[in-house]
């Protein structure tokens, strides 16, 4: 099975390294879960693989291809794309201009076919393609920032917070086509604040925090022994050994929710 290695990353920003020797396996078909509380270093991980960010030390491979410390536009072109937090879109372009924005790179032929299958994916947005981006829902901008990333069709797609400021209702939405774009062969790498969304999604999981991995192994196990996610959260400050399977090594216990990623 393809994938793509995230490969003994280290990321620094301010002087200092955010992300520490991660090591991600994302595979083709199936949702990867990366959990973990705020800090963790998750974004910085993201932006590091986009092209956005220069990793210090480590490896993105993809067919062989090492795509770390390229341009963002040819991380793209080569089938991986990003979605950051914070829904980023040109707030005074319509929908359909934010669209063609995305497109910009492919064939006319590659725009449309990507056009179409995103509006398959949102139907709600082709009743709003005239619409400013400013004047959207939450949701409807977390579509259209999902729509920008998937016309051109990736074969990898990172998702960093899918949920963030969204109502469940408008959350419950987007999970179905998470899991059309992976049931496609695309695939993805998927950041959730709250657990539950992500692990009922995932094959695999990853728990970061302080910059590490804490925990890598099947999704599974973190749904039928949630001790093992309370475990890693409670890792949150401290030097512990990383979590895997049934070990766990907590530090004194903290105030994270390890459901939600917050704080009460």
């Amino acid at each position: 099975m393809s994938a793509l290695e995230i490969r003994d990353l280290t990321v620094e920003r301010g002087g200092r390294a955010v992300v520490r020797d991660v090591s991600v396996e994302i595979a083709a078909g199936q949702v990867t879960a990366l959990l973990g509380p705020n800090g963790a270093g998750k974004s910085t991980l993201v932006l590091a693989v986009g092209g956005v960010l220069r990793p210090r030390t480590g490896a993105v491979l993809l067919d062989g291809a090492d795509l770390a410390g390229r341009r963002p536009e040819r991380i793209r072109q080569a089938g991986v794309a990003i979605v950051p937090e914070g829904r980023r879109l040109l707030p005074d372009l319509t929908v359909e201009d934010n669209l063609r924005v995305a497109s910009y790179a492919l064939s006319q032929e590659q725009a449309q076919a990507g056009r179409d299958r995103v509006l398959q994916l949102f139907p709600q947005l082709g009743k709003r393609l005239t619409a400013l981006a400013r004047t959207l829902s939450g949701g409807e901008q977390q579509m259209v920032v999902l729509a920008q990333a998937l016309i051109c069709q990736p074969r990898y797609l990172l998702i960093d917070e899918l949920s963030l400021g969204l109502a469940p209702v408008v959350v419950s939405r987007l999970i179905p086509v998470i899991r059309t774009v992976a049931e496609s062969g695309a695939g993805v790498l998927l950041i959730e604040q709250f657990a539950t969304v992500a692990l009922g999604l995932a094959h695999r999981a990853h728990i970061m925090e302080g910059g590490r991995l804490r925990f890598s192994g099947l999704a599974s196990e973190l749904r039928d022994q949630p001790e093992l996610l309370s475990s890693a959260y409670l890792l949150r400050g401290s030097e512990a050994e990383p979590l895997r399977g049934g070990e766990t090594k907590p530090a004194e216990p903290d105030t994270v929710d390890p459901v939600t990623g917050r704080t009460p």
